[in-house]
């Protein structure tokens, strides 16, 4: 049975996170964050849609370490396009050294072929931004245990341009105006996208995400970002060249995100970023 913890805001439950989110090997079994909520109640997370039934809340997610899948769906092969392959890792949850109602600390083992391909160290925790907004903080530490190195692809190192997904995403819910995107100088999916910023807001019908990557480094990776399609948003660890990771050698990222009811606007924006990454 799969393991449930609610995360708290406040003395509201505002998250839930299941340690196995689905079992489908070519959902590529991970963890995830969902239903994710306003101090409203409103659920900004979508779990398995239709359009693409491999994206799984908020979360860690990565389509090619050292050519296994651990994003799930079809695989993007140079020269030849999406293609099914049966290379799908799965990312267990070892155990919890932390759990509280406002976070947890957790251990987990990326494995594919039966064998252990990264050691991740996983915090999530949770803060209070006023009536209406609460932030969400999650790092993520992938420590290659394979004894060789190891290199982290997308599908715009293997051939597709503008595909540089895979590390943190969030996938939200698709509704029936296309959600607004923005930055804190641009504006529109195709001006934000594989971009750089130190914060990007992604604003519902009544709700607004803003994610901020929290340390310089992680302020380096582009942004992945969908409206058009769907309403989804990523920190890219490889947008335009694979990331090699020495053995023993970690990658570690932070990514705060900012949840909202209704939508904000830039200043708006900008300020619940400020309180939330010093808080």
């Amino acid at each position: 049975m799969t393991a449930t913890t609610v995360l708290s805001c406040a003395g509201r439950p505002v998250a839930h996170y299941a340690t196995a989110a689905v079992t489908e090997r070519r959902c590529s079994p991970r963890p995830a964050l969902h239903p994710v909520r306003t101090p409203a109640g409103v659920t900004v997370t979508e779990l398995m849609p239709a359009d693409h039934v491999h994206h799984l809340g908020a979360g860690v997610a990565v389509p090619d370490v050292a050519g296994h899948n651990f994003w799930g769906g079809r695989t993007f092969v140079r020269d030849q396009g999406p293609t099914e392959l049966d290379n799908h890792g799965e990312q267990r949850h070892d155990g919890f050294k932390l759990h509280d109602r406002d976070g947890f600390v957790e251990e987990l083992s990326w494995v594919a072929d039966g064998r252990r391909l990264l050691r991740e160290h996983r915090t999530v925790a949770v803060t209070a931004l006023g009536e209406s907004a609460w932030a969400l903080d999650l790092t993520f530490s992938l420590t290659n245990t394979t004894g060789e190195e190891v290199s982290i692809g997308s599908p715009a190192t293997n051939g597709r341009p503008g595909a540089g997904y895979g590390g943190f995403f969030w996938r939200a819910p698709k509704e029936a105006t296309r959600a607004r995107v923005f930055t804190a100088d641009a504006e529109g999916e195709e001006a934000v996208h594989g971009r750089c910023a130190d914060w990007l807001a992604l604003a519902g019908e009544e709700w607004t995400l803003v994610f901020a990557g929290a340390t310089a480094r992680t302020r380096e990776d582009p942004w992945f970002v969908r409206t058009a399609e769907y309403p989804g948003v990523g920190s890219s660890l490889a947008a335009d060249d694979r990331l090699p990771v020495t053995a023993g050698g970690t990658v570690v990222r932070r990514i705060v995100t900012v949840v909202a009811d209704g939508r904000l606007d830039r200043d708006g924006a900008a300020a619940l970023v400020r309180k939330a990454v010093t808080a």
